[in-house]
């Protein structure tokens, strides 16, 4: 194996880079004087020092011209002006925006629904009663036959309500709500618990002729009669739905 030569199982060394020399920033020079110019080398310079002095001073002189003329400038303009104070002006306060009361829409419109399907306690039912001991009611255009089928139990009771211990105006408005609930969850046999009037004052059943009375009000109310014994007998009342919010009167 030749001397001065790598072994083969020996790694390989990096070659070392190329240092390269920085540079050296170099000032501007001066003009220097050649040694062999002599007399004339010396001449130059000093023309060339005397020019450079010159355009020293014409710079100096080309400042001094414009910042009189900038100075004369804002004189004229003061003396043109006169005497000037700030105007007074009041601090600026953003004005504070109220904003406008929400509109309760949907609030007016159930109130509106409510009063337009309010029940009166004025109002007489006996006039469309039947006159049998169990007060049955049938709309007119309705069949008599939708009574007979509602007391024998021909419709599945789907929801009933209980007025037990309510005060008057409670048991309208929790009628009325029922009612209102039912018609929209599509169902058509009720049963409304008024009790017999065990518990009231003289033992009579305030809220039955009441209860009958706001029924025959209801215009989803197409029939009801007093409910069989095992369904709450004198203390409840069947109530039949008309089918569908959107049909008027139609027979079952």
């Amino acid at each position: 194996m030749a001397k001065n030569r790598p072994h083969p199982g020996e790694p390989k060394r990096p070659r070392a880079a190329a240092v390269q020399p920085t540079p050296v920033p170099v000032a501007p020079s001066k003009p220097q004087i050649e040694p062999a110019a002599g007399l004339a080398g010396l001449g130059a310079l000093r023309a060339a020092l005397k020019g450079d002095a010159e355009r020293r001073e014409r710079d100096r002189a080309a400042a001094a011209v414009a910042q009189r003329e900038a100075s004369a400038d804002a004189d004229l303009f003061r003396r043109e002006i006169g005497a000037v104070a700030p105007l007074v002006v009041p601090p600026r306060v953003p004005p504070a925006r109220t904003p406008p009361s929400p509109v309760p829409t949907q609030t007016k419109l159930d109130e509106e629904a409510v009063l337009h399907e309010a029940i009166s306690d004025e109002f007489d039912p006996e006039v469309l009663l039947e006159t049998d001991e169990t007060l049955s009611y049938c709309r007119p255009g309705v069949s008599q036959e939708v009574v007979r089928k509602l007391r024998r139990g021909a419709w599945i009771v789907q929801a009933q309500l209980d007025l037990h211990g309510m005060r008057r105006e409670e048991a309208r408005e929790a009628l009325a709500e029922f009612i209102r609930e039912s018609v929209k969850r599509g169902l058509r046999c009720l049963r409304v618990i008024h009790g017999k009037g065990l518990g009231s004052v003289g033992k009579e059943p305030v809220l039955k002729g009441k209860v009958r009375a706001w029924l025959v009000q209801k215009e989803e109310v197409i029939a009801f009669c007093q409910a069989r014994a095992h369904d709450g007998g004198a203390g409840a009342v069947l109530v039949l739905l008309q089918p569908g919010a959107q049909v008027a009167h139609p027979k079952p």
